[in-house]
């Protein structure tokens, strides 16, 4: 980590450090950009380690001038052409040194402008390249970089002093998932920029009561339906929604609101396009020149070389970027899978096996190690969360554990399990109540994220609201189950952008959400479902506290499968238990008996079936006293009236 130097001005203290000057308190006074490379940045460099990269290559804007430097190793010659010269290859030449880096100091170009790097092969043929270090693109189909800066002044201090606690383990962290460009639209069925999306995002987040939103990528990407995961500015935000300030902004409203910024990152692969990375001095320089671990077979996309040092300062750098400049609260790291099994979508004889003959890409391995170790030691109060599909052991562990040193992991089990489970029709689900309650075998493993995610709402599965079994009325109820049920287990919660109120379509990257269906009542009374969620699991710290321990968790029954029907508590190291009934049939259960851990009256919190939910109005409601006779091993139970496909939350009064 970059030292900290501490001086005292006047009444203020003011840390240099890290590229930037800061007031205490966490607010930017104004960035520092330091544009001269010197012998320890090219040494970490070289060395694969560097995380501050952002700071020296790419369009530097100093007093007099724009100070440029790309890396090139095996170009014949470079130039830098743009606005400022005519786009004329002869103008502007720039000079190698013996790191592989060419420079350019020009005083001309301003900020705006636009520029690319003409580079000449080692056969001669000159290619033109956008910088990989840019701040700023133009809007797609145009590929050019602009010159731009980063100076911003943020007003989240106060959030950025204690944010650190937001994203501990015992802490609740519920993330709302969404796409920039398709959330809202504006009437002429344009996206909302960066600066138009900011106000009502954070308020509707904030009145929700997620504790985070996670945008999936904004780094700019050329091919709009990718949905952002083609990446080609690893350093600069998509010019379709505005400028780097633009998005600064959004940030900066979401953290006044009390709402943390995951940002989604994709080390995975990288897009082909002529003026990306790919062959970008003629040579395979970011992506591996082996074909069957440098392309993707499934995304048609390239594969960064994991073992290049280079490369992976340009990965180390592009995640310091992100936290530092952006302010960004976590990474949820993208293809995590694909980037661990060099045999991944890939059949016999079309991969590689690594040095000791196995499956593992050991350079991807030892690149997530470094990540996670550089990220939370530059920025311990953020969180990486691993979008891992398969049993890989120790995603999030501790990297001296032998881990990977991710914060938290997709639990994608839970996931694909349990929307099995609903899925079918409640007469069938007593011969599959195991895809219910199995995750509780592993759910200590790792630290989880329970994310129904974009992923499961597109290429024809449809939305939620729609693979739920029955009429209008059992698939509102259906849903509402499921997401009591999402919420009462161990684990972290993320929810795509309208799963919330139940969207009917489903999700279309050039569409729109159908926030028109809130003009019903079902509608309305599901979104205000997920809203009783959110503020019962903020409140209740036995929903969130002891995620990471068994202790927090305990059966009270699950195996009643013939009824469909599961039980158990939630405990917490300070504050009192909680139990959650959940009966997955149409069939309401009166007189229903569950042991529970302690004598007295026990609270309905939470009643899915209730009017106000769009429910019968059936179950349970008030108190209900818990006698001392014995049932499910406890000493004392409670006799319960369950509602149709409900989920009672009852708190220790």
């Amino acid at each position: 980590m970059a030292s900290t130097l501490c001086i005292r001005n006047g009444s203020m203290m003011v840390r240099y450090g890290m590229g930037r000057v800061w007031q205490a308190g966490g607010s930017v006074v104004s960035p520092i950009m330091r544009s001269i490379l010197g012998d320890l940045d090219l040494h970490l460099f070289a060395e694969g380690t560097a995380t501050g990269m952002w700071r020296h290559l790419g369009a530097q804007i100093l007093d007099g001038g724009v100070h440029f430097a790309v890396w090139a190793p095996n170009a014949s010659s470079a130039s830098v052409i743009g606005d400022f010269n005519s786009w004329d290859r002869s103008v502007a030449p720039m000079y190698p040194t013996d790191s592989g880096i060419w420079k350019a100091h020009l005083d001309d170009p301003s900020r705006g402008q636009t520029y690319k790097y003409a580079v000449t092969t080692r056969s001669g043929k000159v290619i033109e390249k956008a910088d990989p270090y840019a701040f700023l693109g133009e809007v797609p189909p145009k590929s050019a970089s602009v010159v731009w800066d980063l100076d911003y002044e943020w007003s989240d201090s106060e959030w950025m002093a204690d944010r650190r606690v937001r994203i501990a383990h015992d802490r609740p962290m519920s993330i709302y998932e969404l796409h920039v460009g398709s959330w809202r639209k504006k009437s002429a069925g344009e996206s909302l920029s960066y600066l138009e999306l900011a106000e009502p995002l954070a308020e509707y987040a904030s009145i929700m009561g997620y504790t985070h939103v996670e945008l999936m990528p904004v780094m700019e990407h050329p091919f709009y339906p990718s949905w952002g995961y083609q990446v080609t500015g690893y350093f600069s935000p998509s010019a379709r929604y505005g400028t780097p300030q633009d998005l600064m902004y959004l940030i900066d409203r979401l953290h006044d609101r009390g709402v943390g910024v995951i940002l989604d990152w994709v080390p995975s692969h990288f897009a082909t396009d002529e003026h990306g990375l790919g062959q970008f001095d003629g040579t395979a320089l970011y992506e591996h020149d082996d074909p069957t671990q440098g392309f993707h077979p499934d995304w048609g996309s390239f594969i960064f070389n994991y073992g290049r040092s280079e490369v992976r300062s340009f990965l180390l750098s592009s995640a310091d970027f992100w936290l530092d400049v952006y302010h960004a609260d976590g990474l949820r790291v993208d293809g995590v899978a694909s980037m661990l099994y060099l045999d991944y979508s890939r059949e016999e004889g079309e991969w590689v096996p690594n040095v000791q003959g196995g499956n593992e890409n050991l350079e991807a391995m030892s690149l997530l190690q470094h990540f996670n170790t550089s990220v939370y030691a530059e920025h311990p109060d953020v969180a990486t969360i691993g979008e891992e599909s398969t049993a890989w052991s120790g995603v999030s562990r501790p990297v001296d554990s032998g881990g990977l040193g991710f914060g938290y992991k997709w639990d994608m089990g839970w996931m694909h399990d349990t929307l099995e489970y609903f899925k079918r029709e409640p007469i069938h689900r007593s011969h599959h109540q195991g895809e219910l309650t199995f995750r509780m075998l592993y759910a200590y493993d790792e630290n989880f994220v329970l994310a129904l995610s974009h992923d499961e709402v597109v290429h024809g599965k449809g939305s939620l609201l729609a693979r739920m079994p029955g009429d209008e009325w059992q698939q509102f109820a259906n849903l509402r189950a499921l997401y009591g049920y999402h919420y009462a287990l161990p684990g972290k919660k993320c929810l795509f952008m309208g799963g919330e109120f139940g969207q009917r379509n489903e999700w279309a990257v050039d569409g729109d959400l159908d926030w028109w269906v809130l003009e019903f009542d079902n509608h309305n009374g599901l979104q205000r479902w997920v809203q009783a969620l959110n503020r019962i699991y903020r409140e209740e710290p036995a929903l969130s506290q002891l995620d990471s321990s068994p202790d927090g968790f305990s059966w009270i029954d699950s195996g009643d499968s013939g009824a469909s029907v599961v039980a158990f508590t939630r405990f917490a190291a300070q504050g009192r238990p909680l139990t959650v009934v959940l009966n997955l049939t149409p069939v309401p259960r009166d007189g229903y008996r569950i042991g529970v851990p302690e004598a007295g009256f026990w609270e309905v919190l939470l009643n899915s079936d209730d009017e106000e939910f769009w429910g019968s109005g059936l179950g349970s409601s008030g108190s209900v006293f818990a006698p001392s006779e014995p049932m499910h091993g406890r000493e004392h139970s409670l006799e319960l009236d369950l509602p149709p496909l409900g989920v009672l939350f009852l708190g220790l009064a």
